[in-house]
């Protein structure tokens, strides 16, 4: 709701004995406390991970098993070491809230929630990748927008994120094809369909500006939705389901999800299938041979080798196969993960031999953006390659507002913004400096959409960014013509 002129010194002096209360936490608490359970509200010094009890330990919650929350491994999955995180120049006193979502019949949804005591009227959310916490974005986005005085909201999607387990489990997946360890995610349980993710992340909308509106006394100017991965995907499902609660969002390498193709489980099978042959053939990584040619053909980008290390082989060892199971036991569950092959997958033979197609489409991105959105990816994503995810969302949400048949001033605005060398993880950065980190480009992201919503400034077409560039005007416009640059 925008304030009028009118009211203004009424509600800053409202807000001004709001934030005076010494004990916010108590007000808090009886606003959500129906709608929270295990609620824990701190008046805190700083808000950023600066102060080393903003992000709780792992394994801190009694009576879960070990791996079903690791907040302090969360907030470092989508961020990069130092000295390349969110720079941090100020304490950001305030309260931190965290807590069970009361409503959740799995018992596994989490929120949290930071109020900065010097708030500019605005309120992030933010969505969790992987099956990861709702402290996932602590060094990625909490730290850059609560020093900026956002409000900031996190949930985890509904779920917890895994426990060890063996090969016996119907629902263990192995964690590469060489490995002897299985695990057990919490979202391939019954109840647990990926359907709930768009929900969690209104809830968290919801909950945020009702802990807002308690603590400062008036309801919150905008509020913006942000997310990395399937993150990124909470946040395309924001503006396309829930204009009403997001004024807009950033979303850092979505994933694509479409019954009709191209999504994970298209995608993920011919990686599986052809690494072994790349990696052990004479010569190893010979990026001619048919193998390499096969990876390639399936969307993903030229692998980088280092010595013996390459950044295929990162994610063959680390996501390939684990998350191709992940989603075929959540999605397709009768299919044989092992006896009859992760390699083999056939995601177009399962249709007429399973539900795995109705599945997909119940929470599949439709492209109908109803707030202005951006993307943000990385062309040498080995995980979400750029045509089949980010490339692909932009040519749906363009089919979507052609077919709406909107005048241009009525459409939403759309931008992807190509990061040159970008990949999925940052960290892998490490081990091949070619690459380029997204997280900078990200947050600069968030700043034009923030301008552009509330200052009517334009924002950059869509554009690649150049290997070392920034967002600018654009230097390359569309599409990057080459996914690598040395």
């Amino acid at each position: 709701m925008r304030i009028q002129l009118a009211c203004c010194v009424a509600v800053l002096s409202s807000a001004a004995a709001f934030a005076d209360s010494k004990d916010p936490c108590t007000r808090l608490l009886a606003a959500l406390g129906d709608r929270l359970a295990d609620a824990t509200c701190v008046q805190s010094t700083d808000l950023t991970t600066n102060n080393p009890a903003t992000t709780p330990a792992n394994n801190s919650i009694p009576g879960l098993p070990p791996f079903a929350f690791t907040p302090q491994t969360d907030r470092g999955v989508i961020s990069p070491n130092p000295p390349n995180r969110t720079l941090i120049t100020k304490a950001v006193p305030g309260v931190q809230l965290q807590a069970r979502i009361a409503s959740d019949p799995a018992g596994q949804g989490r929120f949290l929630l930071r109020l900065p005591d010097d708030w500019n009227g605005r309120l992030v959310v933010a969505g969790a990748s992987g099956t990861r916490s709702e402290f996932n974005g602590d060094f990625a986005w909490s730290d850059y927008v609560v020093q900026k005085g956002y409000a900031y909201a996190s949930q985890n999607k509904g779920v917890l994120n895994l426990r060890l387990t063996t090969a016996a489990d119907p629902l263990g997946c192995r964690l590469n094809p060489d490995s002897p360890v299985f695990v057990h995610f919490f979202d391939n349980d019954p109840g647990q369909q990926f359907t709930r993710w768009a929900s969690f992340m209104a809830q968290a909308a919801l909950l945020g500006r009702r802990g807002v509106e308690t603590r400062y006394g008036r309801e919150a100017r905008r509020t913006y939705a942000v997310g990395t991965s399937n993150g990124g995907y909470q946040v395309r499902r924001a503006v396309e389901l829930f204009p009403g609660l997001f004024d807009g969002g950033v979303d850092w390498e979505g994933t694509y999800v479409d019954a009709g193709a191209p999504n994970l489980l298209t995608d993920l099978p011919p990686a599986i299938l052809n690494f072994p042959d790349y990696a052990k053939g004479t010569p190893a990584f010979n990026s001619d041979s048919t193998a390499a040619k096969n990876i390639r053909g399936a969307g993903y980008p030229r692998d980088i080798v280092n010595g013996t290390t390459s950044l295929w082989g990162l994610y063959s060892a680390q996501f390939w196969e684990v998350t191709q199971c992940q989603w075929q036991k959540r999605n397709d569950p009768a299919y044989d993960t092992y006896g009859s092959g992760t390699g083999t997958y056939n995601y177009i033979a399962r249709l007429s031999a399973s539900d795995v197609g109705a599945q997909l489409a119940a929470f599949a991105t439709s492209g109908r953006i109803h707030r202005p959105l951006i993307t943000v990816a990385g062309t040498m994503d080995g995980l979400l390659p750029i045509d089949r995810h980010a490339r692909a969302y932009a040519r749906k949400v363009a089919e979507a507002q052609a077919e709406r048949g909107d005048d241009e001033d009525d459409k939403p605005a759309y931008r992807l913004y190509e990061v040159q060398n970008g990949n999925h993880i940052e960290n892998f950065k490490n081990t091949f400096t070619q690459l380029e980190f997204i997280q900078p480009h990200a947050q600069r992201a968030f700043d034009l959409l923030v301008s552009s919503v509330e200052e009517r400034a334009p924002l950059p077409p869509s554009q690649c960014i150049p290997h070392g560039g920034q967002i600018q005007g654009p230097a390359q416009p569309g599409h990057c013509a080459n996914l690598f640059v040395p």
